[in-house]
């Protein structure tokens, strides 16, 4: 059993719990997600399943877009509404403009401290485990792309919200982004809903429940890099590949799929002139 789940995650469950019930579901052992998906949050979960596995790191690289809601003037400890407030501001004088205007430097590439709740390690441990011992250790800024962030409404009030579509690159985290806008406004600002709609080519319209998981749902692997660069060999090439042997170049840039005369057969890259496989999909 081969292929690819696109699952809409429920609130209140782990990406863990998603990947648990699939197993116990289809009845294989051998089932992991691209991109974690916070509890709270909902939306695009995309599962490899069997030797699928193996290509969940080229999902997760792949861009994400999501859809938030931020509520300014409430700061909490996880930068969203299941942390504990420790900070309250008045939003009364927030305007729709301030908010567009503010939202112009978070696009592009910027530095971004990551949240103490996430699977960042560091010193061989991630925060979130710190983050249960009440530990709040020094966290290094990282540089993270936003392509786009758009306001698709405001509202405004004492406790104003606005809703954000966000389209960024791996490694960035909304609750960071969320919060840092609040902070260039004076006022603090965390998530209170969050929605992930599309992990690269896999969108919200076409992801199933959990309640709708079976054998027939999984897609084909190839769906996994459909949006890489293709090399088609011969069977002694993909003979060569599944053995660890190197190929000619292929004259791509960066990671491309390798197509054997039997389909989808590894991921490649040229390098330092010869062709080498990153993951190879033979049986197993």
């Amino acid at each position: 059993m081969n292929g690819l789940l696109v699952i809409d995650k429920a609130a209140g469950m782990t990406s863990h719990d998603v990947v648990a019930m699939c197993r116990r579901i289809l009845g294989e052992r051998r089932v992991g997600h691209a991109g974690t998906l916070d509890p709270s949050a909902t939306g695009v979960l995309v599962l490899g399943v069997g030797r699928a596995t193996r290509l969940l790191r080229f999902v997760e690289d792949s861009d994400k877009e999501y859809v938030v809601t931020a509520a300014f003037g409430i700061t909490t400890s996880t930068l969203d509404a299941e942390g504990e407030v420790v900070a309250e501001n008045d939003t009364s004088s927030l305007t729709e403009e301030d908010v567009r205007s503010a939202l112009t430097a978070f696009v592009g590439d910027i530095e971004q401290v990551p949240p103490m709740v996430s699977a960042v390690k560091v010193g061989g441990e991630p925060l979130y485990r710190k983050a249960r011992r009440g530990e709040d250790v020094e966290r290094a800024p990282r540089r993270v792309r936003v392509h786009e962030l758009d306001l698709d409404s405001f509202e405004p009030g004492p406790r104003a919200r606005a809703t954000l579509r966000v389209r960024c690159a791996r490694g960035t985290y909304v609750r960071s982004l969320v919060a840092d806008v609040g902070d260039a406004l004076a006022v603090g600002a965390s998530v209170a809903i969050l929605r992930r709609t599309r992990v690269g080519s896999f969108t919200e319209t076409e992801a199933i429940l959990i309640s709708e998981v079976t054998p027939e749902a999984l897609r084909p692997m190839e769906t996994a890099v459909a949006g890489y660069p293709r090399r088609s060999v011969d069977e002694a090439g993909a003979r060569a590949l599944v053995h660890g042997k190197p190929l000619a170049p292929g004259g791509i840039d960066g990671v491309y799929a390798v197509y054997g005369p039997d389909g989808l057969l590894a991921m490649a890259e040229d390098r330092e002139g010869e062709a080498r496989s990153l993951c190879v999909l033979t049986q197993g």
